[in-house]
């Protein structure tokens, strides 16, 4: 998915410099295309959060959902940035200093959190700072957005064994940030579940070919 004008936006703002946004939400999709729940359901019972920003969210989410049922729902949004509120086409100026994200909620009983982190790390590669494959801007960076202490851990402690893997596959330093989840904006309704809508619809994700050395699913 392709941001406007081509430019690259590299630069995150400075403090202060983002666009001003909204006080509203934008319009989103009420339900999620695939499973008819309520898209902007609460965190039922049991049930944790998780979020991650890899590039363009149209394909990461696929990549989420396509895990199963543990995913209990699955959503794109932007976050990380000073901009309330905003647009996908104010995002792509990279003047909000947001990421493309991908927020889902997953039951534990079923995946464990170490689980999405290996889908996490091996879906794209964390090292090539603020673009992904041809996708260029801040808002295609690699990060990890946590919930608890317990997830920064986990994170934490999966960027380093990866890091060490990549490395010996001759690869660059993981440019990844690791950070308390920030405010979750969701994005418009045609970027909702976007490929499943549109089969042959872009998707630049690509993962390095190294595996990652932590949980294999079931928790």
């Amino acid at each position: 998915m392709f941001g406007l004008g081509n430019k690259d936006k590299s630069q995150l703002p400075d403090l202060g410099a983002a666009l001003k946004g909204r006080p509203d939400p934008i319009a989103t999709a009420e339900r999620h295309f695939l499973s008819g729940r309520p898209l902007k359901s609460r965190v039922p019972e049991g049930m944790q959060e998780a979020m991650f920003g890899m590039g363009c969210f149209w394909g990461v989410e696929r990549m989420f959902w396509q895990l199963g049922d543990c995913i209990w729902l699955s959503m794109v949004g932007y976050a990380g940035g000073e901009t309330p509120n905003p647009s996908y086409e104010e995002t792509c100026t990279g003047k909000t200093g947001h990421n493309e994200v991908v927020r889902v909620i997953f039951d534990p009983a079923v995946i464990s959190y170490e689980a999405l982190l290996q889908t996490f790390w091996e879906g794209h590669d964390p090292t090539q700072g603020m673009r992904q494959g041809n996708d260029r801007g801040t808002q295609y960076r690699s990060g990890i957005y946590t919930y608890s202490d317990d997830q920064k851990e986990a994170a934490e402690a999966s960027k380093g064994q990866y890091a060490t893997r990549l490395a010996a596959a001759g690869l660059g330093a993981v440019t990844t940030e690791i950070l308390s989840a920030p405010k979750f904006f969701y994005a418009e309704d045609y970027h909702q579940q976007y490929l499943e809508k549109n089969p042959s619809g872009y998707c630049g994700i690509g993962g390095t070919g190294v595996t990652c050395p932590i949980g294999t699913g079931a928790a």
